[in-house]
């Protein structure tokens, strides 16, 4: 029988603390149904001490995921391990993740501290967590480039103190396969106590190596594998979930251990991510990049056709992203699509349903297939988000000689129609610049913004544009997207949905507040 092997999801702590990749509280919280379908055993749901924001979406994570560990990092001091407590004790299965650096360069340049001086508060800080909570993730940061006698030590010392799983890092990507694999022997080998602790792993990117010094941990006889979805994470990312899932999934043979992630979970959850923060993976992205199934060399598509196995040695389906596309266009029903939505993964209500149904016909009319990803991206832009304000038509005037113009109305929850117009440096600028207008934008900056083409394979004039914009309004961060075959609508969409986003969010933090 294969061993089964845990997967700590970290998308959502370590993930965000990429550049770029914050996410607000709906990003989160969708993110976390995500990786619950998924099947992740824990949920890193943030770091509940870093900001009212962060302690926010961990405390809502934890009172709404089930089925699942939740989890808040926490640094060995008591006000981060009360902060984390705090917003995880509500979860139905809360676990409290506190840490310590172990390496010299570390101590001395960082913590400013002896080895005396941390081993004591590394156990002084796990038994203070395992006093508040039944389930405690001790890390040593940088223990890759710890002393191996200092780090069995410390190991030994904090399961002693309480701890169930002891966390193993690769803190800076520095460790070889071969090197990380003997390292989880060591331990293994040289801490008594060993028997009595979940051993985990947390490996970084900075060298490519993450994904195979994760499955070195794990053959070597780690049963915890920390990582993200797209890889996402500081500097050069974390382990890829979906790179070590599907080769354990698919290389069951050879490694003999196996999940409970469903993998046909993996391509929605990481479209989420994507999402959520803007980001968007490579399209040579192992596993969920665009390319990943596509076959454009003659010889590979006839390979491919006479026997998929050729060139593919796992299946689209198997990740959840579907093979054959069928053909939509403005004649398609209501039927066809609801069942399309059904096997692309999007189960949807029926008031929700009506209002992509609507969208449908609408792109359907500009053009003359709706593929796939279409579908996909029309379904990103339709969020469970009271809409405060939403487009109800747009005018420019712009050319290489004159100042841009747009005049924007904007359709307000109360059915009022408000209308205005301004200049700026080009369409796009001008039209945002009316609707900061409308909606009293004073203080609000546009961070990021980018655009892509909705389908890679779609190269008419016809193809949808999709925009993604992050927003931010007294350093606190907001996005949204939005897609259509005119660009600059697709940016006001995506404006919108920022704008949209922020106001739901401080809306339920007034009334908060106020009860």
């Amino acid at each position: 029988m294969a061993r089964q092997i845990k997967i700590f999801d970290t998308t959502l702590r370590d993930g965000e603390q990429a550049p770029g990749c914050s996410m607000n509280l709906q990003d989160k919280l969708e993110v976390a149904h995500s990786l619950s379908r998924l099947g992740v055993d824990i949920i890193e749901a943030g770091f509940a001490i870093v900001s009212p924001g962060d302690f926010q979406s961990v405390q809502a994570i934890a009172r709404t995921i089930r089925g699942v560990s939740v989890a808040s990092l926490a640094r060995a001091l008591e006000k981060d391990i009360d902060a984390a407590w705090e917003a995880i004790r509500e979860a139905e299965n809360p676990r409290i993740h506190t840490f310590i650096a172990t390496s010299p360069i570390h101590m001395e340049f960082k913590l400013k501290k002896t080895p005396d001086q941390v081993y004591e508060q590394a156990i002084k800080m796990v038994k203070y967590a395992r006093n508040l909570c039944g389930d405690v993730e001790f890390s040593l940061e940088d223990a890759s480039r710890s002393d191996p006698a200092f780090m069995y030590r410390v190991i030994e010392g904090v399961i002693n103190a309480g701890a169930s799983t002891v966390n193993i890092p690769d803190t800076v990507g520095y460790a070889t396969p071969d090197e990380f694999g003997a390292l989880i022997r060591n331990i293994r080998s040289n801490v008594p106590n060993i028997d009595k602790a979940v051993i985990s792993v947390h490996c970084h990117n900075d060298l490519g190596l993450a994904v195979a010094n994760s499955l070195a941990a794990a053959q070597a006889g780690a049963d915890q594998i920390e990582c993200t979805l797209n890889g996402l994470g500081e500097r050069a990312g974390n382990a890829a979930l979906e790179e070590i899932v599907m080769s354990l999934h698919t290389r069951g043979d050879h490694f003999g251990m196996a999940t409970r992630i469903d993998t046909t979970q993996i391509y929605q959850a990481s479209k989420k991510v994507s999402q959520a923060t803007g980001v968007r993976c490579q399209p040579n992205k192992a596993i969920v990049g665009e390319n990943a199934f596509a076959h454009e060399a003659g010889i590979h598509q006839h390979g491919v056709l006479a026997n998929r196995a050729t060139y593919e040695i796992m299946t689209p389906e198997s990740i959840g992203l579907p093979h054959n596309k069928m053909v939509l266009g403005k004649h398609s029903g209501r039927h066809a699509f609801e069942e399309r939505l059904q096997y692309l993964g999007y189960p949807v209500g029926e008031e929700r349903l009506n209002e992509l149904f609507e969208a449908f016909k609408v792109l359907a009319d500009k053009k003359k297939t709706v593929s796939d990803r279409d579908i996909e991206a029309l379904v990103g832009g339709y969020r469970n988000i009271p809409e405060a304000w939403r487009l109800d038509r747009y005018v420019i005037n712009s050319g290489s000689s004159i100042t841009a113009t747009s005049v924007v109305r904007l359709l307000l929850k109360d059915g009022t129609k408000v209308e205005r117009v301004a200049i700026g440096d080009g369409p796009v600028d001008a039209s945002l610049n009316a609707i900061d207008k409308i909606v009293g934008g004073d203080d609000i900056r546009l961070e990021d913004f980018n655009l892509a083409i909705v389908d890679a394979t779609d190269t008419g004039t016809d193809a949808q544009g999709a925009s993604h914009v992050r927003i931010t309004r007294e350093g606190r961060t907001w996005n949204g997207s939005g897609v259509s075959t005119d660009i600059v609508e697709s940016v006001i969409k995506a404006y919108l949905a920022a704008l949209n986003s922020m106001n739901y969010e401080l809306e339920q933090e007034r009334t908060r507040e106020e009860a």
